[in-house]
C-alpha cells in the first residue's frame, strides 16, 4: 500500500473518529439550566379581576412621568401624584408594607416575613417612562397618554415599560395582602423613579438596602419576555437574562479653526471627525459565542432543529456555524459581542460656517467578558494618529455579573415561567439595561423576565408607537407575580 493509499486511510479514520464523536455527542445532549418541574412546589393561582386590573394601569398611564434627557422638563408633581394614586389605589398592599422615599422619587417597600432571617426577595419596577418622539401623537391610535381600555389592550407610554410590572406587581401583593397571605420571608419592592435616564433612584436604593445589610435570595426587574415566536424554535420560549451589558458612550471631538466655508482648509474638523467615527465603527468587536448568549442557543437545541441541536451538542467544532446563525438578526447579534453604535454629532450652527470642533457621541453596550477599559483601549488603536480626543460622557456601567442557573431564585422564577408560559425557558443576556444593574451589592443573583407573551415584531412597540398591553398579558402578569411571591416568601 503505497503512502497516499495510507493518508487516504488515515483521512477518512478521522472523520469516522469526529462523527463518532459528534453523533454521540448529539445523542447525549441535555440542555443546561434545566429545571425538574417537579422539585418545585408552586402556589396555585388565585383569581385575576383582569378589568380592574386594566383600569388601574390605565390611570397610571396617565401621569406623565416622563424622564427627559434635560431633566429641566421634567415634571416632578407628576411622580407626587403616582404616589398618591399608589397609596390610595392599593391600600392593603400599604397596610402591611412599610414605605420610604429615597432620592426625590425612588420608592421601596417592605412587606416584613414573620422569619426575618430568611434572605428576603427584592422585586424591581420602575415609575418613569420615555418622551413620545415629537410629532409621532397622531401615528398612535390612542393618544399616548389617554391611557385608553380599548380593543383588548391598555395603549398608552409605559403600559408595558415599565408601568406594566408596577402596576401588576402592586396588584398581586394588594390582592395576597387583602386574601390575610402573611410571607415567612420577606418581600421588598423597589421602584426606581429615573431609570430612563440612567437610575439615581435604583442606586440611592441599593445603598440604603446595602446599609441595613440585606442580602437578598434573588432580585428580579423588567427584561426579558416569552418570545411568541423566536427565530431558533419557531415556537414559544420564555427567556430570563442572567447578565445585562454594561453601558458607556463615548464621545469623539476633532478640535479645528473654525472661519467661513468659502476657503476650507485641506481637512476640516467634519471630515476628521467622519474619519474617526467610521474608523471605530469598522473595527467591532468580534463575536464570542460564550456566556448567556451561547446558554440560550444551547438551551432552546433540544426544541430546535437537528442541525441546531448537533451543532450545540458540538461547540468545540461548530462555534462558526452557531454565530453565523445568531448573528443572522441585530438583535441575536447583539448577544455576543459589544456593540459599538454612533448615535449623535455635533458640528457648525450654519452651513456655510466651519466649526471649531467637531463632535460625534459612540454608544456602547458593554459585554460580559469585556470591561469599559477594552473599550477605550480598542478605540484608541481605531483612530491611531487622527487628531481627535476620546472621552466618556459619564462613567461608565460595566456589565453585570452572569446571575446562576443552579440556585433557589433560579429554580423558582423558571419553573414558574415554564408552568405559566407551557414553553421551554432558557437562559439570556440582556442587551439593555435596568435599574437592577444597581443591586449587585445586596444580591448574588439578578434576573430581568416580564411575564409578557409577545411576539419579534411586538417587541417593536416598547420606547416606540403604540406602546400597549393586552388584557391576556395583563391577566399573565398579575397572576404570575401572585404566584411567585407565595411561592418565594411562603
Amino acid at each position: 500500500m503505497g503512502w497516499k493509499s495510507k493518508a487516504a486511510l488515515t483521512a477518512v479514520g478521522a472523520v469516522l473518529v469526529v462523527a463518532g464523536v459528534v453523533a454521540v455527542r448529539t445523542a447525549t445532549f441535555k440542555a443546561p439550566a434545566a429545571v425538574d418541574l417537579s422539585s418545585v412546589r408552586l402556589a396555585p393561582p388565585r383569581p385575576v379581576d383582569v378589568a380592574m386590573a386594566a383600569q388601574h394601569l390605565g390611570e397610571a398611564v396617565r401621569f406623565q412621568t416622563v424622564s427627559h434627557q434635560d431633566k429641566a422638563e421634567d415634571q416632578p408633581a407628576e411622580w407626587d401624584r403616582l404616589h398618591a394614586w399608589l397609596q390610595a389605589t392599593y391600600p392593603d398592599a400599604h397596610r402591611v408594607m412599610t414605605r420610604e422615599v429615597v432620592d426625590g422619587h425612588a420608592l421601596v417597600y417592605t412587606w416584613k416575613g414573620t422569619e426575618p432571617a430568611l434572605p428576603p426577595i427584592v422585586l424591581m419596577a420602575h415609575q418613569d417612562v420615555v418622551p413620545v418622539t415629537p410629532g409621532s401623537e397622531g401615528a398612535w391610535t390612542h393618544p399616548p397618554f389617554d391611557g385608553a381600555v380599548a380593543d383588548g389592550a391598555v395603549w398608552g407610554r409605559g403600559s408595558i415599560d415599565d408601568k406594566g410590572s408596577l402596576v401588576t406587581l402592586f396588584e398581586a401583593l394588594d390582592g395576597l395582602a387583602k386574601a390575610g397571605f402573611t410571607p415567612r420571608r420577606t418581600v421588598i419592592l423597589v421602584s426606581g423613579h429615573d431609570e430612563e435616564v440612567r437610575g439615581g433612584g435604583a442606586r440611592a436604593a441599593a445603598a440604603l438596602l446595602k446599609a441595613r445589610g440585606v442580602k437578598a435570595q434573588f432580585v428580579l426587574d423588567e427584561g426579558m419576555v416569552v418570545v411568541a415566536d423566536h427565530p431558533v424554535t419557531h415556537a414559544p420560549v420564555a427567556l430570563i437574562a442572567l447578565a445585562e451589558k454594561g453601558y458607556a458612550t463615548l464621545t469623539v471631538t476633532a478640535p479645528a479653526v473654525g472661519g467661513h466655508s468659502s476657503a476650507p482648509p485641506p481637512q476640516t474638523g467634519v471630515a476628521t471627525l467622519a474619519k474617526a467615527v467610521l474608523a471605530i465603527a469598522d473595527k467591532p468587536f468580534p463575536m464570542r459565542f460564550s456566556g448567556p448568549g451561547a446558554d440560550m442557543l444551547k438551551s432552546l437545541a433540544p426544541h430546535a432543529s437537528p442541525t441546531v441541536k448537533m451543532a450545540a451538542a458540538n461547540t468545540w467544532l461548530f462555534s462558526p456555524f452557531l454565530v453565523k446563525e445568531t448573528s443572522r438578526t441585530p438583535a441575536g447579534a447583539a448577544m455576543l459581542h459589544t456593540t459599538i453604535a454612533p448615535t449623535m454629532l455635533k458640528g457648525s450652527p450654519k452651513e456655510n460656517v466651519l466649526p471649531q470642533d467637531a463632535e460625534a457621541w459612540i454608544n456602547y453596550r458593554i459585554a460580559p467578558g469585556d470591561t469599559s477599559a477594552d473599550v477605550m483601549a480598542r478605540a484608541k488603536r481605531a483612530v491611531g494618529d487622527l487628531p481627535v480626543k476620546l472621552a466618556w460622557v459619564k462613567t461608565p456601567d460595566e456589565p453585570s455579573k452572569v446571575s446562576s442557573t443552579s440556585s433557589e431564585g433560579w429554580k423558582t422564577l423558571s419553573a414558574l415561567a415554564a408552568d405559566e408560559s407551557k414553553a421551554p425557558v432558557a437562559p439570556a443576556l440582556m442587551t439593555a439595561a435596568s435599574d437592577s444593574r444597581y443591586m449587585g451589592p445586596i444580591a448574588d443573583d439578578i434576573y430581568r423576565f416580564q411575564p409578557l407573551l409577545l411576539s419579534v415584531k411586538d417587541t417593536e412597540m416598547i420606547h416606540g408607537t403604540n406602546e400597549h398591553m393586552t388584557l391576556a398579558n395583563v391577566e399573565r402578569m398579575v397572576r404570575f407575580y401572585q404566584r411567585l411571591v407565595e411561592t418565594a416568601a411562603r
